[in-house]
């Protein structure tokens, strides 16, 4: 069966998830489909990008990934489909899908253009029901992107999500702070890789003028309990963490803070 996921920032107080289901249903009722969030933060667009990147690479080959973070619906931004190795993204081109339609290899992008393939709209501010969960639907039924809108060159792309490698140091970015108080930062596994950090290495870490010694490690038990360490974790992107402990605190630190990685 197809399976679509829907992450959006819309919660589940109100029937606004339901509507957007319900019009995918209504063109493929043999769907499958996944609520990756829809707790993002309200217009947290880059929160929601992060879930999104961390998701999309554990679902199967075709899965159609719709999201809706959408503050400038109903203005100049473009709806577009993304292809990508092995998936599909649906959703405003406002940088949500941009992290991980990367992860996967952008293929090729359309603008949706073709309003005849869309149900009577009822409203111009609510695109996830109107316009991304038909198309998301289209999409998962075999209509070729072709006949949904037209190709585009590029997307927007989240600055955020990419760090500054040179030589030996990265210059990062806090992107995200999960329920144990650890600091994801922009860095994957292939920018660790560029600048030589592999086995039992230390960085110098610099955060609001202050620096760690930090250990690169593969497991929160590298280091005693309270001790600060590195490690890329199951969202694949570098953390910085406290083994049984809280690295926001221990260090000051959230979302947003920009943080420099010097390989010792």
């Amino acid at each position: 069966m197809p399976v679509i996921t829907l992450l959006t920032d819309y919660g589940i107080k109100d029937s606004y998830v339901a509507e957007v289901k319900g019009a995918i249903l209504k063109i493929n009722p043999e769907a499958t489909i996944v609520d990756i969030s829809h707790d993002v933060g309200n217009f947290d667009i880059e929160s929601g990008a992060f879930h999104l990147a961390r998701a999309a690479p554990y679902f199967p080959p075709g899965t159609v990934h719709v999201g809706v973070v959408d503050p400038g619906v109903g203005g100049t931004r473009k709806p577009i489909i993304v292809k990508t190795r092995g998936a599909w993204f649906v959703g405003p081109d406002n940088g949500l899908m941009a992290p991980a339609a990367e992860r996967l290899e952008v293929e090729a992008i359309w603008e949706i253009t073709n309003s005849e393939m869309l149900p009577p709209r009822v409203s111009d501010v609510f695109d996830g029901r109107d316009v991304f969960g038909p198309i998301g639907a289209h999409l998962s039924v075999g209509v070729p992107p072709d006949k949904l809108g037209t190709e585009i060159s590029d997307m927007i792309r989240l600055p955020a999500y990419t760090p500054m490698i040179d030589g030996e140091t990265v210059h990062a970015q806090v992107i995200h702070v999960d329920g144990f108080g650890n600091l994801v930062t922009n860095v994957t596994y292939e920018a660790m890789e560029k600048i030589g950090a592999s086995g039992d290495v230390r960085f110098k870490v610099v955060v609001r003028g202050h620096e760690f010694d930090i250990p690169y490690a593969r497991r929160f038990s590298a280091v005693p309990e309270g001790e600060p360490l590195l490690l890329v974790a199951g969202g694949g992107y570098l953390e910085i963490s406290v083994n049984q402990g809280n690295a926001a605190e221990h260090m000051g630190l959230g979302k947003g803070d920009k943080v420099t990685l010097q390989l010792k």
